[in-house]
């Protein structure tokens, strides 16, 4: 039995477009595969003002972690998720897997991190 869930939501995307310091500004979306097999994961952007970004996907091998910087993933046609635009994020895994959301912040000399389990859609 896989341990873990295969969709979730976070509502909160936002690439801080600044830094301040030797620490770049960045959110990633982790996720932890605890199946013997690589699965894939499909990120969709969806925004205030413009069409989503669909189908960003990458791969996880098995048993591993993947820490997916969300201003380095691209669609298939190149296209990747604004810095300094707010956004909301689907994630989608082709097997059961757990996913964390986390931001730095260092636009200012004072960093601000923060950490969150992404909301699970999935039906128990």
């Amino acid at each position: 039995m896989c341990k873990g869930k295969t969709h979730w939501i976070i509502p909160d995307g936002y690439i801080p477009p600044t830094s301040s310091g030797e620490l770049v500004s960045h959110e990633s979306v982790c996720v932890l595969n605890l199946n013997a097999d690589e699965i894939t994961v499909t990120i969709n952007a969806y925004f205030e003002d413009r069409e989503p970004i669909l189908g960003m996907n990458t791969q996880v091998p098995g048993q591993r972690t993947r820490h997916i910087r969300t201003a380095h993933i691209e669609s298939s046609n190149g296209v990747s998720i604004p810095a300094g635009v707010p956004y909301a994020m689907e994630v989608i895994a082709s097997k059961p897997a757990f996913v964390q959301y986390s931001r730095l912040d260092s636009t200012q000399a004072e960093n601000a991190l923060m950490s969150v389990m992404a909301y699970s859609v999935d039906k128990d």
